[in-house]
């Protein structure tokens, strides 16, 4: 009764967050709009690698029908957000270390390539745009904010991969970078203060503004690589990680 009676109050905070992000969600379409929120809820790990859920206590818990709740669920399936099981539900699908290891790869090579493209096309008010997130990345780590530090660090590479102008680099970016973003926000009380990064997106800014686009693209590269192994060796010693050796 205790374990029926926590999974009814965690199902009500979840709901609260849930019926937030539909308010927060530019978009008419049900099925579209089911698929947005029940994504930013696992991304935001609001829904946890290996949460099991049925299939109408997400239907109760976004107050809509059916039908766009199952195509959202097929969606999120097929973008390898979760797994459905038959006649039941879904659960989340886990943070492994092989799965993050293929996306750090993927990012390490195009932010490379969008902070070289971006210093070809960027200007100074653009330049002064990552300063001030670097120094509010500053702001956030001296107040051990750690998920508002991600949230900057994430938009500061996102507007370079922006900048890089380069519309089929972005789409591809922006498949995985939601994948990553998880990958970090499991992990970020394990690894430590993130004063490297900051430093090395000083070095990548300075780059930048200097117009070396080569030196920008081999700085980029280093910083995502570094992080990734960070991230990855956490991620090998979970228990799930270690279960599949």
């Amino acid at each position: 009764m205790k374990e029926k009676d926590r999974r009814s109050s965690d199902n009500t905070a979840l709901k609260k967050t849930l019926l937030l992000y539909k308010e927060e969600a530019n978009e008419d379409r049900l099925p579209q709009q089911a698929y947005i929120i029940i994504q930013k809820a696992i991304r935001n790990l609001q829904l946890q690698p290996d949460e099991a859920f049925l299939e109408r206590e997400i239907i109760d818990m976004l107050e809509m029908s059916r039908t766009p709740v199952r195509e959202a669920l097929i969606r999120l399936e097929m973008d390898r957000w979760i797994r459905l099981t038959p006649r039941k539900g879904f659960s989340v699908e886990p943070i492994i270390k092989e799965n993050i290891e293929q996306i750090c790869q993927i990012a390490e090579a195009l932010d490379g390539v969008a902070a070289e493209l971006a210093t070809l096309n960027i200007d100074e008010e653009h330049l002064g745009i990552l300063d001030s997130l670097i120094a509010l990345q500053e702001k956030h780590l001296n107040e051990n904010n750690l998920k508002a530090y991600i949230d900057v660090d994430n938009q500061f590479h996102n507007l370079i991969v922006e900048y890089s102008q380069n519309e089929r680099l972005q789409n591809i970016m922006d498949s995985h970078s939601d994948q990553l973003y998880r990958a970090r926000l499991f992990t970020i009380n394990e690894r430590k203060l993130p004063v490297r990064s900051i430093k090395e997106h000083q070095a990548i800014v300075a780059a930048m503004r200097a117009q070396d686009s080569k030196a920008a693209q081999l700085l980029m590269h280093s910083h995502r690589h570094r992080g990734g192994q960070e991230i990855l060796g956490i991620i090998e010693s979970k228990p799930t990680n270690k279960k599949k050796k």
